[in-house]
């Protein structure tokens, strides 16, 4: 990796960058994306949130009570 300087003598990133897109695209997948096939996290989070609505709702109950 070259370091470039302008002028001045400011550092020129150009270089990292080319680099650093060039590593990006050739990482990235060809349209091989995976499908989401598990839902865990998505009722855990639906679950957690019937939990905090019961306990609300019973805590609300009590009180009024």
């Amino acid at each position: 990796m070259a370091n470039t300087q302008g002028p001045q003598g400011n550092y020129d990133p150009a270089g990292s960058t080319q680099m650093f897109r060039a590593f990006v695209d050739e990482a990235a997948p060809q349209g091989r994306q995976q499908p989401q096939t598990s839902s865990g996290p998505r009722i855990g989070l639906i679950v957690g949130v019937v939990v905090a609505v019961v306990i609300v709702a019973v805590v609300a109950w009590l009180a009024l009570k």
